[in-house]
This record gives structure tokens, sequence and C-alpha cells, in this order.
């Protein structure tokens, strides 16, 4: 697993020794980042971006590769999250070690809010719907949620679901907040 684009190009990550985490691949990330680019274009420098189970940290890795301005990473588990920030060397990230359903309200606002739940725990749905009621969503903000391909997502009325796309064995949900 690596970085695949901008100032840590081609940097590899630590990849977990423990098989409750299932890291997003390669290829899927590479699409994923295609797809939101066609959405807001290359320029990152002005997004905040929440990265929720985090796991590796590989997307929000990629995002601040990218050039983004801030990176928070959530989940109960932030110590692979947090080697890999370390090791990729950037300053603009931020760690909150919690319970992704139970964030409390923020001043905060993301532009761009990833979430990667174990698949198949009905961990997603509740995040969401309380991500929502926290207002962590800036306006126009991107919302992705990746469940299993087969998963059902039931997705609050507030929110537009723009596009879904299936790689693999994962389903990326677009969702306009």
């Amino acid at each position: 697993m690596r970085i695949i684009a901008g100032t840590k190009r081609g940097k590899n990550l630590l990849t977990p020794n423990d098989m409750r985490i299932r890291p997003t691949t390669d290829r899927a990330r590479e699409a994923l980042f295609s797809i939101i680019t066609s959405k807001i274009g290359n320029d990152f420098k002005d997004l905040d971006i929440l990265d929720i189970f985090s796991g590796t940290g590989a997307f929000g890795l990629e995002a601040a590769s990218r050039g983004a301005k801030s990176v928070t990473f959530v989940d109960i588990d932030l110590r692979l999250t947090e080697k890999n920030a370390k090791l990729c060397g950037f300053k603009n990230v931020s760690f909150i070690k919690r319970d992704a359903r139970l964030l409390p309200p923020t001043a905060k606002k993301y532009d761009i809010i990833f979430m990667d739940a174990p698949y198949n725990m009905g961990l997603s749905e509740p995040t969401l719907k309380n991500l929502i009621e926290q207002e962590y969503a800036a306006d126009d903000a991107l919302v992705i949620v990746e469940t299993a391909k087969e998963e059902a997502l039931d997705i609050p009325e507030s929110v537009e679901v723009i596009d879904a796309r299936i790689y693999g064995a994962a389903k990326f949900w677009f969702l306009g907040a």
C-alpha cells in the first residue's frame, strides 16, 4: 500500500497485521481520487478532510499528499494511522480517538468526509446520521461512504446521493451534505 500522488507519491505505508482492518486498495483509492478531482478539481489546498474509521490512514494521507489544508483522523485505535502519518512527516494532521458514532458537536466544518467502517457491522448509518446532526459537513461538502458492495445504506433525507460506484468488494457512495 502506497501514496498514489502528490508530494509523498510512491511512499509505502505500514499495513495492518490485524485482519479486522481492511484498507481500501490502491486501485480503488486511485479511482476514488479520480472521481473526487472530477467533481472538485485538483486543488486540495483549501480543503479540510475528515477520515473516519481511518485504519491505516491511507485516504487522509493521500489527501494530505495532494495538498489538503488539514486532515483529521477518527478511529477508536489510531496507532497505525499515527505511525503512517509520522512516516510521511505531515504537520497538518490531527487525531480524534473516539467512537465515530458518538462524535460531539464541532465548530470545524469539513469539505470532504470519508467513512470506511468495517463491513456489515451496522456502523456507517449511525455515524453518518451523527455527522449530519453534529454539523461536521461544510456547505457543499462531499461525503464518501465505503461499504461492502452488497451492504445497504440508509441515507438521511437531508443528504443527496450524487453517485455510487463498485470496485471489487467495495461500494463507494458519493453524497452531498
